[in-house]
């Protein structure tokens, strides 16, 4: 995780369990005008427009107190959703036996890009069964991971 990320998780992170919420994860960059602050809280009870407008107001004061980015941006506040990212190596835990699509930073003989059903972690590693093999990526080498949602999430989270 980049610096930058990691300075605004620590100031951000605080506020959002102050408010009762899970703080899933944060997005940063772009390039110019078009920088985005993308932070993604979570509850059991679920996320409403509300919870998100609650969050950016607190997200916002303390922003323009601490001012940690020089520059304009933008910031939304969301749910993960289902095809939610994953962040650190307790989301991998917490997600093992759903099928995931990730990218890593460098290839792994010859690829990036890997889709497959998680299985969970090993120490720092991540364990993605993909057909009848298993692979297991250090969680530093991954450059992006998201839950691919299947039919099965779709009715759990309707009814």
């Amino acid at each position: 995780m980049a610096s930058k990320d990691k300075l605004l998780e620590q100031l951000i992170e605080p506020v959002v369990q102050s408010l009762g919420f899970e703080f899933w994860g944060l997005e940063f960059g772009g390039r110019g005008r078009h920088t985005l602050l993308r932070v993604y809280i979570d509850s059991d009870d679920g996320i409403t427009v509300d919870h998100c407008a609650q969050v950016s107001r607190q997200i916002s004061a303390l922003m323009d107190v601490e001012d940690p980015i020089a520059s304009e941006y933008t910031l939304e506040v969301s749910s993960p959703g289902m095809d939610r990212s994953l962040f650190k190596l307790e989301h991998y835990q917490r997600c093992a036996g759903e099928q995931v699509q990730i990218k890593l930073r460098l290839p792994y003989e010859g690829q990036r890009k890997f889709s497959g059903l998680l299985k969970g972690i090993e120490e720092d590693e991540v364990i993605i069964q993909i057909d009848d093999e298993e692979i297991c990526f250090p969680v530093e080498t991954i450059d992006q991971a998201r839950i691919k949602p299947t039919l099965k999430q779709e009715k759990k989270n309707q009814g």
